[in-house]
């Protein structure tokens, strides 16, 4: 009896698995040996909410009536602190019910906005280098994908005379993220106003992947306090980096009532809400102060100082102006590969750093340094390399 060959999705053929699942398996096997990696690479805060969020989620989660499915809008008052969180902080006035739609993550907002916005075909601006997510998602959508260049030369911003050399007519979306990841460039008011004009002009939805803007930034922005950039613009938050919660899968997104309405007709069809005793602990979050983010960026800003001098160490070179979770860096020009620079510093050093050439063939010459270790890891990250 012949057996059926099954085989999987064509989408399939056209994306590979996320690098950090590959590596981070990499990583564990030779923790398993002994070898006792430190790990410099992903972007996941190693130190917990504030203890007023976490009583919050302990004490609701012990109530009988918080464990059934919620709304796929979430909890109204979630939705609310939103609003309150981005008028305090961005001085931008927000609609909690029809313009704020909470998220599992933005990576998964990557997806539900994809879905909502992009038919097979259409163009679909992603930078590079850039958040991976970006590309993979826009393959499995069977978008075309036009990358964009960001180079030193230009700051690691748009060359927008380039973009407009572009089939823009066959482009309906660009994914923009700032402060940037990797590169770390800071935001900026003048460059929010030339996307919202780009995207007003060329008729291309605008969205803005904005995590980091607490991280090291004593001046946080929204693209959404530009004027008009609601009729283009979606702006995806997150608690993950600002507020230590990144298994929390709390974020959102916001826009137009129009734009909204159409993500949450995908996001109804894909989950069922998220945990009430979360929703109330991030309700929370939300509420904490400018005292909170001071202290989290003053853990930050001394991690950030070891991660300079591992940088150095190594031989890089680095912009002092990063803002972010991570430290940016250019290879020595001797080093003509950064996957094996890397991996040399993995197994014979044994730590890891992320090569820039996940991000993009612009990040060919980078690496990046994730701050998300104790300064009791990154000394010795930095005394492995200084002793090899």
């Amino acid at each position: 009896m012949n057996t059926p060959k099954i085989s999987p999705a064509e989408r399939l053929d056209h994306i590979k698995e996320y690098y950090f699942s590959r590596k981070l398996q990499e990583v564990a096997s030779l923790n398993a040996k002994g070898f006792d990696i430190v790990s410099l690479g992903i972007g996941g805060p190693d130190r917990p909410p504030h203890q007023e969020v976490i009583n919050e989620l302990c004490q609701a989660a012990r109530r009988p009536d918080t464990h059934g499915y919620q709304l796929t809008k979430g909890l109204g008052e979630l939705r609310e602190a939103y609003a309150g969180f981005y008028k305090r902080f961005y001085n931008v006035d927000l609609n909690p019910d029809s313009e704020i739609l909470p998220l599992i993550g933005s990576k998964e907002g990557i997806t539900h906005i994809s879905l909502a916005f992009l038919n097979p075909g259409d163009g679909v601006l992603v930078p590079n280098p850039g958040y991976p997510t970006y590309t993979s998602v826009s393959k499995i959508v069977g978008a075309e994908i036009f990358p964009y260049d960001l180079t030193p030369e230009n700051n690691w911003k748009p060359d927008f005379d380039a973009l407009e050399r572009l089939p823009l007519e066959r482009i309906k979306l660009m994914w923009v993220n700032y402060p940037h990841m990797p590169t770390g460039t800071p935001a900026s008011h003048e460059l929010y106003q030339k996307l919202v004009d780009f995207g007003l002009r060329h008729n291309i939805v605008i969205v803005h992947d904005n995590p980091y803007s607490f991280i090291l930034n004593p001046e946080p922005q929204s693209i959404l306090s530009i004027e008009g950039a609601k009729e283009i613009a979606i702006e995806m938050n997150s608690l993950s980096k600002s507020h230590n919660m990144p298994g929390w899968r709390m974020a959102m997104c916001a826009s137009n009532p129009e734009f909204i309405s159409w993500i949450l007709k995908v996001k109804s069809n894909v989950d069922s809400g998220q945990f009430l005793p979360m929703m109330l602990g991030a309700v929370k979050a939300l509420s904490l102060g400018q005292d909170w983010i001071d202290e989290v960026n003053e853990a930050y800003g001394r991690r950030r100082k070891i991660a300079e001098e591992i940088m150095t160490t190594l031989g890089c070179s680095y912009d002092p102006g990063q803002q972010g979770l991570f430290l940016w860096g250019r290879i020595p020009d001797e080093i003509d590969d950064v996957e094996k620079f890397t991996d040399r510093i993995l197994y014979q050093n044994r730590v890891f750093i992320t090569p820039g050439f996940i991000f993009g063939s612009n990040g060919n010459r980078y690496i990046r340094i994730s701050l998300c270790a104790t300064e009791d890891r990154l000394r010795e990250a930095l005394s492995r390399i200084n002793a090899k």
